[in-house]
């Protein structure tokens, strides 16, 4: 149910370079890819943000330091009110299968962590395979081994795992289906290169509902699609990536 609540901080720390994790204390309840719209004190509009864990009582949030709002965020603590819109969108589903491929990069791998699991409850066979630039900049591998997930990593300079993108890994394994979030160079390879699974997209919105039409893309055959509506999960080969 899509509700508007004052949720409390509980933790909101940095894990990796402009890499925060910020734990809410509410009574929201989301599935595995969807998003909260965050009213950040003293700015007008809501930021979207993909939701990482979701827990008995509260709600993960992992966010990129990218510009004023999520640098206000970054010095919010504990014990203060964040007003959360949500949850929000289409998330990814949890298939019937034995096994199943999980790739991030970036700030597209939080929403792989619920995604995780709620596979890991169902005994299905998960590798995740992140990509970041660098050594310094990986996070959260620990966490999805500690849910029983294999893990693999790649890194564009090489200084840890696979050197490259997380294509030069995919391309190494067997992957029955897919589910990915990440960015667009990472997802068009993935949809030409995989038939069964799901990709989640990345877009600037304002409304979060579908209504203000700013997040529109378009599917094969040119009908517009909401990403905040819609998505931000679908099916591969449902959409036109540009």
């Amino acid at each position: 149910m899509i509700m508007i609540e004052d949720a409390v901080i509980l933790t909101n720390v940095r894990i990796a370079p402009d890499i925060y994790r910020m734990e809410l204390k509410c009574t929201m309840k989301a599935e595995p890819g969807q998003f909260v719209q965050v009213q950040v004190p003293g700015t007008y509009l809501r930021r979207p943000i993909s939701i990482c864990e979701v827990t008995g009582s509260s709600l993960v949030l992992i966010y990129k330091v990218v510009g004023k709002g999520t640098a206000i965020m970054a010095e919010l603590g504990p014990g203060r009110s964040l007003n959360i819109f949500g949850p929000l969108g289409t998330g990814f589903p949890i298939e019937a299968v034995d096994a199943v491929v999980l790739a991030g990069g970036g700030v597209g791998i939080p929403p792989l962590y619920e995604t995780a699991k709620r596979y890991r409850t169902k005994q299905t066979n998960v590798t995740v395979v992140l990509g970041f630039n660098q050594a310094d900049q990986i996070f959260y591998a620990d966490a999805f081994e500690k849910l029983g997930c294999t893990v693999k990593i790649a890194t564009m300079d090489g200084s840890v795992g696979t050197k490259g993108t997380v294509m030069e890994v995919l391309k190494t394994m067997s992957v029955p289906m897919i589910e990915a979030c990440g960015p667009l160079p990472m997802l068009k390879a993935i949809q030409e290169a995989y038939p069964a699974g799901y990709i989640s997209l990345e877009a600037r919105m304002a409304c979060g509902m579908g209504a203000c039409m700013g997040c529109v893309v378009k599917d094969q055959n040119g009908q517009a699609l909401r990403v905040c509506k819609d998505g931000p999960v679908f099916p591969i080969g449902k959409v036109v990536l540009e």
